[in-house]
């Protein structure tokens, strides 16, 4: 088999999983259902991945590394010379669409049920959600210390809080509202993502339009 056709395959497996672990639950899930779903023999979806738990993890690695690799692409084409405020934008919008997606944020509930019982497939989640998008923040601040556009002392703890001033509200709300339409309208997604960069920019910018700009909407 090709090396295209076997990710193809793969991909279908990875898919028809993702729909058995969103109707029976983690623990509820048997390698027989998702071979069943998937229209593959069991050894089929062994020679793939193993065991449950690595499937598992590979779902979660994939559907979330689909999503960072677009953040990312914005985060690359970033110009240190040119309006920073207007590109932060830019990124924390597709971000928070991004995050928001309806079958992440079910991804994101049944580890958040399964934590307990099964501490590893947090620890998978973790580290291919909330630590690849801290580590894509560090990356980009670094790059604007570096050319005079930020002042931070801990690019670690900034790259947090610029991802939590984006997320924190809106993922909340997802989380416990399970009835309403995801990801919110633009209209408000742009309120969300315009108060977060400006938040974050009147701390961290070397300019002080964006403290000006905050002030002056208070006045």
């Amino acid at each position: 088999m090709s090396s295209h056709l076997r990710e193809r395959k793969r991909d279908a497996i990875l898919d028809a999983a993702r729909t058995v672990f969103f109707s029976n639950g983690y623990l509820g899930t048997s390698m027989d259902a998702i071979a069943a779903a998937a229209t593959v023999s069991k050894q089929t979806v062994y020679n793939h991945f193993g065991d449950k738990r690595s499937l598992f993890e590979q779902l979660l690695a994939r559907d979330m590394g689909q999503s960072d690799h677009t953040v990312q692409t914005l985060v690359d084409q970033v110009d240190a010379a040119a309006p920073l405020q207007s590109q932060l934008v830019q990124i924390a919008h597709v971000y928070l669409r991004s995050v928001l997606q309806p079958h992440l944020l079910r991804l994101r509930r049944l580890v958040i049920g399964e934590a307990e019982r099964f501490p590893e497939l947090a620890v998978a989640w973790h580290k291919n959600g909330p630590e690849q998008a801290y580590a894509m923040f560090s990356q980009l601040f670094s790059r604007l210390i570096d050319h005079g556009v930020l002042r931070i002392d801990d690019v670690n703890a900034a790259a947090e809080q610029f991802n939590w001033l984006i997320l924190s509200v809106p993922l909340n709300r997802a989380m416990a509202y399970v009835d309403e339409p995801m990801p919110p309208a633009d209209a408000e997604i742009d309120t969300i993502v315009q108060s977060a960069v400006l938040v974050f920019l009147a701390a961290y910018s070397t300019s002080h339009s964006a403290s000006r700009g905050t002030n002056s909407r208070q006045t």
